[in-house]
């Protein structure tokens, strides 16, 4: 079971959580996509947990929903499979190799590097997004 939980605020980072999931079917696995609103820790019994988020403000995760979400989770991290992904729109996309950072300091297992799109999500953006998922899947 992949478990698939993202907040967008312009629709990228949905697209992205979409095409995630599309590759993650395609490779056999059973996937449900959860707004970060209706997720719980519950999630982290799934095999692979992929969380996606965009920067926001200074390069940081959206503190009005994901942050506290991802906080709550972070120290039951160790061990898990988990992937990140999320769009950026401005820098270099320093934002998730802080996040990527964190999250391996929580002894996770991340099973991919952070997946980090530029903008709206284009052809090969969503390409990259779906091989996340299948990388998921067979993780």
């Amino acid at each position: 079971m992949v478990k698939i939980v993202y907040w967008s605020g312009t629709g990228n980072t949905e697209a992205m959580a979409g095409a995630v999931a599309e590759g993650a079917k395609s490779a056999g696995a059973e996937v449900e996509v959860i707004p970060v609103a209706a997720a719980d820790e519950s999630v982290l019994a799934a095999d692979v947990v992929l969380f996606g988020c965009p920067a926001m403000g200074n390069e940081e995760l959206e503190e009005g929903e994901f942050e506290p979400f991802f906080s709550s989770v972070e120290g039951k991290l160790s061990g898990k499979k988990i992937g990140l992904f999320g769009s950026y729109e401005w820098a270099e996309g320093e934002w998730m190799r802080t996040w990527q950072a964190r999250a391996e300091g929580d002894g996770a297992k991340l099973i991919a590097d952070g997946l980090a799109v530029y903008s709206t999500p284009d052809d090969e953006g969503l390409e990259k997004c779906r091989e996340l998922g299948k990388i998921a899947a067979n993780a």
